[in-house]
């Protein structure tokens, strides 16, 4: 699974470069969206880094055009990052673009197929997600056939 998953970063890397983004950048856009803001400290504990490296990752993506800062409503010290507009569509665009089933899995028949979704989804749900969470690694059912 492991050797599968390292063949197949090329493409989503590739996908990135085109963008100008950087895997970090794309863990970034994953965990943010449009509408609800989230500060940069919370984001650094989600991402397991240092809230400098956070705010690094932010900059990158507000010089791009993806992502900004707005002031908390309750506390204008807070700033909270969201999406926007651009950012909202380039998240969508890799999502779609990391749903694409890669090459080799249209060798396999129905059946391997629908074998291989149902251990993804035990794998996933073992580990206490639901395929239903917005997770950019995880098919759904309408994807994954």
């Amino acid at each position: 699974m492991f050797d599968f998953l390292i063949s197949t970063a090329p493409a989503r890397q590739d996908s990135l470069a085109r963008r100008g983004l950087t895997p970090n950048d794309s863990r970034a856009l994953f965990s943010l969206d449009a509408d609800q803001g989230r500060p940069i400290g919370t984001l650094a504990n989600q991402w397991g880094c240092d809230p400098s490296n956070a705010t690094f990752i932010i900059d990158r993506l507000e010089k791009s055009g993806l992502a900004e800062r707005r002031a908390a409503s309750v506390d204008r010290r807070v700033k909270l990052v969201t999406l926007t507009v651009h950012g909202a569509q380039t998240k969508s665009d890799l999502l779609k673009e990391f749903h694409l089933p890669p090459a080799g899995l249209g060798n396999l028949s129905k059946v391997d197929l629908l074998s291989l979704e149902r251990i993804f989804r035990k794998l996933h749900s073992d580990l206490g997600h639901s395929h239903t969470d917005g997770d950019p690694a995880m098919p759904t059912g309408k994807d994954a056939g």
